[in-house]
């Protein structure tokens, strides 16, 4: 089989591998839609990863990218229920040791004997075959389609366990800095919960779709300050909620900033850091501020029933369908950080 591996420095190869066989307490999975993640573009940019073309793996064999899979259940290994074949899934893209107390809440990403990120440091969905642990497996609607699904497997899920740990509801104003796939999937599941959404990005492509999955309004923070802006609409308050999903370093004091007295704040983007006044921005105004990285397993089914049983139309979050044969395409289109949710379909 073929998959996609990043090579760092805006390069991607697609790379013969041998089709995966299930071992004991495995599945292999007959991918059929495989999410593209703003998280993708640090191993596509990296500058670490070119020479060797190893990808994230580090391990001395490339990996396969795509850490957002979802599919049908194609094998079986032993010791797993071989009517699960056929089953329509998502994956929880995270194995850890499995008996700790995290993995056994269903947060094996924070299993401290150490974890495999599938599509990062074990072979993902960006190929047409993948082989997981069977508990990783997490069930699907049947409403819910594999492109929804792959969605909801990181970018979509990621903004529903922030929106979650923020406690979102009708009461709020709801301000959301960055509109990537997460920022326009807390736009959308934001709204469906009850808040008003202000969205907030330097694209004019991205706050035009946030417009239409719910932003009752939108700021450019190139043309006008955020924090006066975000204040201004909420009568001088602030937000009650507010959420970064850019992960630059101004955005996320300005979401700090543009949230009230008592007011909750999310920090969702990856990387960088962020200078803030702890006095004047955070204990003198009583806020809250949460560090929310994914969700659980528990949790990304929470997500896909939440979107299935209030019929969400998830579906108009992607805008790129995608080839295996178009990844470079795909990519290059997705680094420009002006589009919706990008997807392989296989």
């Amino acid at each position: 089989m073929r998959g996609i591996v990043f090579l760092g420095n805006r390069k991607l190869d697609v790379q013969e591998f041998p089709d995966p066989t299930p071992g004991a307490g495995e599945v292999v999975l007959a991918i059929k839609a495989s999410g593209m993640c703003g998280s993708d573009l640090h191993p596509y940019r990296s500058t670490g990863n070119a020479a060797a073309g190893l990808g994230l793996g580090g391990a001395g064999t490339p990996v396969i990218g795509g850490h957002e899979p979802c599919g049908v259940v194609h094998a079986v290994g032993a010791g797993v229920d071989p009517g699960l074949v056929g089953r329509r899934v998502m994956n929880h893209h995270y194995k850890g040791c499995g008996w700790c107390k995290h993995c056994r809440a269903g947060w094996s990403q924070l299993c401290r004997h150490g974890i495999t990120v599938y599509g990062m440091t074990g072979h993902g969905a960006h190929a047409p075959l993948m082989k997981v642990p069977a508990f990783t497996l997490v069930p699907m609607p049947d409403s819910i389609t594999f492109e929804e699904g792959a969605a909801i497997s990181c970018g979509t899920g990621t903004a529903y366990g922030a929106l979650k740990r923020l406690d979102v509801s009708g009461r709020d104003t709801l301000a959301v800095f960055g509109q990537g796939p997460v920022g326009l999937s807390a736009t959308m599941l934001g709204r469906a919960m009850g808040a008003r959404v202000i969205a907030v990005d330097v694209s004019a492509e991205r706050l035009a779709l946030a417009r239409e999955l719910g932003a009752e309004h939108t700021i450019d923070p190139r043309a006008s300050d955020p924090v006066k802006a975000i204040h201004e609409l909420t009568g001088g308050d602030g937000a009650e909620t507010t959420m970064d999903c850019s992960g630059n370093p101004e955005a996320r004091a300005q979401a700090v900033r543009s949230a009230g007295t008592w007011g909750r704040v999310a920090f969702v983007g990856e990387g960088n850091s962020v200078t803030l006044d702890v006095s004047k921005d955070l204990l003198r105004r009583q806020i809250t501020l949460h560090a929310s990285w994914t969700f659980s397993n528990v949790g990304q089914e929470e997500c896909a029933r939440f979107i299935a049983e209030r019929k969400i139309p998830l579906g108009r979050l992607l805008t790129h369908r995608w080839r295996l044969e178009q990844a470079d395409e795909a990519y290059k289109l997705f680094d420009t950080q002006t589009t919706g949710k990008g997807v392989f379909l296989f």
